[in-house]
């Protein structure tokens, strides 16, 4: 494949390096240690491509890139792309996840479901392993189902990517779930369908157009370690505190499930400040999050109430965790962006739906508005 040049550019994960041919952008090269290594990477795949000032196109992608990794909403599914030398199946994974929206995850099998392929996960990952548009094809987006980050072939690996799930503020969805167990269920979802299937004829559709409910539950050995990004982000605008918490999780890089109460305290003081830490700010608020065991016994409401008490974890966040982490059947996040986007498609709404509405609609939805919110968020992607 041919280039006609290639230029690097400063963004908040350091030097990146982007590559453009007259089709679009070729590639994007994530930092190496040096700027020395980075133009090598480019070089030994484009071997006579030559570092000139890229051209209006190519400097408004660069400019897309610098805004999302400072944690700014900008749109990057327009730049185009150079697909040429890219195999037909890559291409189709690649757009499906460019669709996945700055703050938001997929697993690898649920974007092969996207693509009615729902049996070539392993496919999936192989194709964004290979994917040479970083950031452009937002691969960090995409994560394993067994609850851990997945691969990451860039420098610096699954601390990268963890750090680029930080810089775009993915709270609660780029962490695994919440307890030990196997993953099943406290409700019969077949029962579920059939009540919102026989509530509303609408959703009814929309359940027989995405099909089967495929919410999963995982597993995570404490509760610090995933509400500690929120914690983090007391008395900070969300940019400083989204930089903050990439470069805490890069200082544990093995903590997939984000660092614990002890690991805070084995790290030294300075090692905690050069990251913009203070580990005394995280450590004042683990003895107001309950235990896992706790959290077990409390119902939707007194969790809720739990820990939104807690400076800097807001009701979103703990919605998050009744669905995905405790998969509680009855919680609906009226706030969600992709909930209420999911409703404006279903329903034909020209606008999105504003909270208490959709609160008000989805009142026929109980007991199981967690079921109607997947199916929200699915219909979101039509």
């Amino acid at each position: 494949m041919t280039a006609d040049g290639f230029a690097l550019f400063d963004s908040p994960i350091g030097r990146c390096g982007i590559v453009w041919s007259g089709r679009g952008i070729a590639a994007v090269q994530l930092p190496e240690s040096r700027d020395l290594a980075t133009r090598a990477r480019i070089q030994k795949r484009f071997p006579d491509v030559r570092e000139l000032a890229p051209p209006r196109a190519v400097q408004r992608a660069i400019d897309g890139i610098e805004s999302l990794l400072r944690g700014e909403k900008s749109a990057l599914g327009a730049i185009e792309l150079d697909l040429s030398a890219v195999p037909p199946f890559q291409r189709r994974v690649y757009e499906a996840a460019r669709a996945i929206a700055p703050g938001e995850t997929l697993t690898y099998g649920a974007l092969a479901a996207r693509l009615g392929e729902p049996d070539k996960a392993r496919a999936v990952g192989q194709a964004l392993g290979r994917n040479p548009f970083a950031i452009l094809v937002p691969c960090h987006r995409v994560l394993a189902a067994n609850g851990k980050l997945g691969g990451f072939s860039a420098n610096g690996g699954a601390a990268t990517k963890l750090r680029l799930l930080a810089l775009e503020g993915a709270h609660a969805a780029a962490q695994p779930a919440l307890f030990e167990g196997d993953g099943r269920l406290d409700f019969d979802p077949k029962r579920a369908l059939a009540h919102l299937r026989a509530a509303d004829p609408t959703l009814a559709r929309v359940i027989e157009r995405v099909g089967p409910f495929a919410l999963e539950l995982k597993k995570t050995s404490h509760m610090f370690g995933m509400l500690s990004e929120a914690i983090v982000y007391q008395q900070l605008n969300g940019r400083a505190a989204a930089t903050i918490y990439g470069r805490v999780c890069a200082l544990f890089p093995h903590a997939h499930h984000g660092p614990t109460p002890k690991q805070i305290l084995r790290a030294t003081d300075a090692k905690l400040r050069g990251a913009g830490l203070s580990r005394a700010k995280v450590l004042s608020a683990a003895g107001e999050i309950p235990s896992l065991a706790e959290a077990r016994d409390l119902d939707d409401a007194a969790l809720v109430e739990r820990l939104t008490a807690v400076r800097g974890i807001g009701r979103w966040t703990v919605e998050m965790l009744l669905i995905f982490r405790l998969g509680r059947p009855d919680v609906l996040p009226v706030d969600d962006f992709g909930v209420r986007k999911g409703y404006a498609a279903a329903y034909r709404k020209r606008a999105l739906p504003a909270p208490r509405d959709l609160a008000k609609y989805g009142a026929r939805w109980a007991p199981y508005r967690t079921v109607a919110s997947w199916y929200l968020w699915q219909a979101a992607a039509f």
